[in-house]
């Protein structure tokens, strides 16, 4: 074994262009009455920001600025946050609670099982830290991706990024089902600045690990071709070593050479 794996799944291991950014989107011009829906690039620029990993909050903060441009305290506001959740919900998972019919179910999927499978035959522990709920979490990876029950710290499990506890959770349940891998150097695979310095915290407070951060450009920048260097650099100023067009290129062979 030559590392641990860890990736972030939104961006990395499905394409939430439609799906979550649609719905925050969606969100933002509800509580605005209609008189704001962010752009694409609004939102990436929110994201650059490092701080707005969950996109609920990144929702209740792009209202907050519109109304402060019209004068409004947020404090004046008073903003319901559950009531702001709800609405998101109804976009992303849909309006049935148990058969989710909302813009999750057509996500692309950006790997394979294959894939996985890949790792795996290299002896290579992999897992998941992601900021999405763990219900949204395993809808992908179980009911769309086909894995059996990878190990996943998902928004409920740990503070949100750049707060690397996460990473280390991931880590200890793969030293518990996996031997002889406290040493290993671990490779965390994400698309936001936050990802980035998630390792770069990770470091600070392990200095006798090795974390390297592994950037993927996700699928929304990659078809806008005059965005693609600014934010291939922006994720190696916040800290990648690389940087990858898709998760896939994160082959057993480019990871030993990490």
């Amino acid at each position: 074994m030559s590392a641990i794996v860890v990736f972030d799944i939104d961006g990395v291991i499905r394409d939430v262009g439609s799906s979550y950014r649609r719905a925050l989107a969606d969100t933002v011009a509800e509580f605005t009455d209609g008189a704001y829906r962010p752009t694409a690039v609004e939102i990436d620029m929110l994201k650059g920001e490092g701080i707005w990993n969950n996109d609920w909050e990144a929702s209740q903060e792009l209202i907050y600025r519109y109304f402060e441009q019209q004068g409004r305290t947020r404090l004046a506001l008073n903003l319901d946050y559950a009531q702001l959740v709800a609405y998101f919900q109804t976009k992303y998972r849909g309006t049935d609670s148990v058969n989710w019919n909302g813009y999750i179910c057509n996500e692309p999927i950006l790997a394979s099982l294959e894939y996985f499978c890949s790792l795996t035959a290299a002896h290579i522990p992999w897992g998941f830290f992601s900021g999405a709920t763990r219900g949204s979490a395993s809808y992908i990876l179980e009911r769309r991706l086909g894995l059996d029950a990878p190990i996943l710290v998902a928004m409920e499990d740990a503070p949100g990024k750049p707060d690397p506890t996460g990473l280390f959770l991931t880590v200890a349940q793969l030293g518990a089902r996996h031997e002889n891998i406290d040493l290993l150097p671990i490779v965390y695979v994400g698309d936001t600045v936050a990802d980035m310095q998630t390792v770069i915290k990770a470091r600070a407070v392990q200095t006798d690990r090795d974390f390297i951060a592994v950037g993927v450009l996700p699928p929304h920048i990659l078809t806008v071709a005059e965005l693609i260097d600014d934010y291939r650099e922006s994720l190696v100023r916040s800290g990648a070593t690389i940087v990858i067009n898709n998760v896939q290129e994160l082959t057993p062979e480019l990871i030993n050479s990490l």
